[in-house]
């Protein structure tokens, strides 16, 4: 099933060329390795937590590239996960999470590329995918 870990929320829209530059960069390797690792708490929602080194490595080195023009919601660190709800009441999250916890087992995530997004007024353009090798 498609889903996607965000890795950064804004970049400048001045960062576009440079930002392109630098993910095709990134995927000049192969694809991390990833796996969904728990269940995480959203309070008003319920994600996968996800844990790759590889995939933590590549937005540091992103991170650091772009140091100064990040802003304070993507400076202040990355928690990796896939949203399954969102939005909801904390009871209605609350049961979606006991009920997740209960029956989860760590599985494999394939990551096959990186991709950047621009927001315009609503809904998400894409601007660029690159794949791993």
């Amino acid at each position: 099933m498609p889903a996607h870990l965000t890795l950064f929320h804004a970049l400048a829209p001045s960062s576009l060329d440079e930002a392109r530059r630098q993910l095709s960069l990134s995927v000049r390797r192969p694809a991390p390795r990833a796996e969904i690792a728990g269940v995480m708490d959203l309070g008003g929602g319920v994600a996968f937590r996800i844990a790759s080194n590889d995939l933590d490595s590549i937005r540091e080195e992103l991170a650091d590239h772009f140091h100064g023009v990040l802003g304070a919601q993507d400076s202040a660190g990355w928690r990796p996960h896939v949203t399954i709800q969102n939005k909801v009441a904390p009871p209605i999250a609350r049961r979606l999470l006991v009920e997740l916890e209960r029956q989860f087992v760590p599985r494999r995530l394939g990551i096959a590329g990186l991709s950047l997004h621009r927001y315009v007024g609503g809904p998400w353009e894409r601007v660029a995918r690159y794949s791993f090798r």
